[in-house]
């Protein structure tokens, strides 16, 4: 995904830059191979371009990168190179979920299906604009995760390490898609429980945002049962507070800052936790609002005002809050006691202030 020359590992800062160089370079070359197929496709690459090297916090990688170095691995650009696959794992999982939630911007500019969609109608070409809007998210989403097979299995790395690490990657793409499936299940059956909100988050976001990552480098370097215990103890309570505060920013974030309209959770009826927390403690008028409004596309500003003040009224937000400082210091027990390179306890320790304070 992203290559640059070697970098003393002591220089953090750099190791997004390092991720980012390694993602450039393979999308590079992709574009290259699919302009040779068809200049029809440089689009489909520019695309992908944009939409991988624009923004992000490279999170993933970054935890499976101290996973790995905290179990002892050494630093190289492979393990760099190799470990941007998790780049392409999360933008197939976003192209998709924007996709499944008809959402019109990612990080402030036009989700894929709308790009392809507005590439339609400005080409005024047969058929549906939406529907190729449609089919060219599904496609690219796809390319995404065939490309990070690609990268985990081309980076450089010894073939036993890539060997020892795949069940984890595997597990990983498993879980993911069966949480998304979750989610599309939740909302259309209406299940308001905080223990489905949970499991959602569970596995649509919190095991391969943190989890998985860390045990996927401790895999790489051969890391001990004990080194391992830690990183569930660390990852899994970490992911699902790094998710309730993505669900938190999806109805009072900042538009300039989330880049996603505000209130956006709201209109798509996203049944999170911070909104079973408050379907669980309003009273039944305010349930009765829930109920008709979220959801609703077509939700206005004051709608979205009205809904927030139901949230914050119930006490949802402040549980919510609670629970992820809760799930932040039981992450942090979990590294205590454990035996890691020093240097990589403390960036996990940073890591955990930057998944769970973030503003965007």
């Amino acid at each position: 995904m992203t290559e640059s020359a070697p970098v003393p590992p002591t220089d953090r800062a750099d190791l997004r830059q390092r991720i980012d160089i390694a993602l450039a370079t393979f999308l590079a070359d992709k574009r290259g191979w699919m302009a040779g197929v068809d200049d029809a496709l440089v689009p489909v690459a520019e695309a992908l371009e944009a939409f991988v090297l624009r923004g992000g916090k490279r999170l993933r990688p970054a935890f499976a990168y101290w996973g790995y170095r905290g179990a002892g691995g050494p630093d190289s650009d492979q393990i760099v190179r190799t470990l941007a696959a998790l780049e392409f794992v999360q933008a197939s999982a976003l192209i998709h979920d924007d996709l499944m939630d008809r959402s019109d911007t990612r990080r402030g500019e036009p989700s894929i299906h709308r790009r392809f969609a507005a590439q339609h109608r400005s080409a005024g070409w047969a058929g549906s604009p939406d529907g190729f809007g449609e089919s060219a998210a599904i496609l690219l989403g796809d390319l995404c995760l065939v490309w990070s097979d690609e990268l985990l299995h081309g980076g450089g790395l010894d073939p036993d390490m890539v060997g020892r690490a795949r069940p984890v990657f595997d597990e990983m793409r498993t879980e993911v898609t069966i949480g998304q499936y979750l989610d599309v299940l939740t909302q259309a059956t209406g299940d308001t429980s905080v223990e489905r909100a949970s499991k959602v988050a569970r596995y649509k976001s919190a095991k391969y945002t943190v989890e998985r990552p860390l045990l996927l480098g401790a895999a790489l370097a051969g890391a001990p049962a004990d080194v391992r215990a830690a990183y569930s103890g660390y990852g899994l309570p970490l992911g699902e507070a790094f998710q309730l505060r993505d669900d938190v920013l999806g109805v009072f974030g900042d538009p300039g800052q989330t880049g996603k309209p505000a209130g956006d959770d709201l209109r798509e009826g996203k049944r999170t936790y911070l909104v079973a927390a408050a379907f669980e403690a309003t009273d039944p008028e305010g349930r009765a609002l829930l109920t008709r409004r979220l959801g609703d596309p077509m939700l206005d500003p004051a709608g979205i005002d009205e809904l927030r003040e139901i949230i914050t009224a119930s006490g949802a937000l402040d549980r919510t809050e609670r629970r992820i400082a809760s799930l932040t210091d039981t992450a942090l027990a979990a590294l205590v006691d454990v035996k890691l390179e020093a240097e990589a306890r403390e960036v996990l320790v940073d890591l955990a202030v930057v998944a769970t304070r973030r503003k965007d």
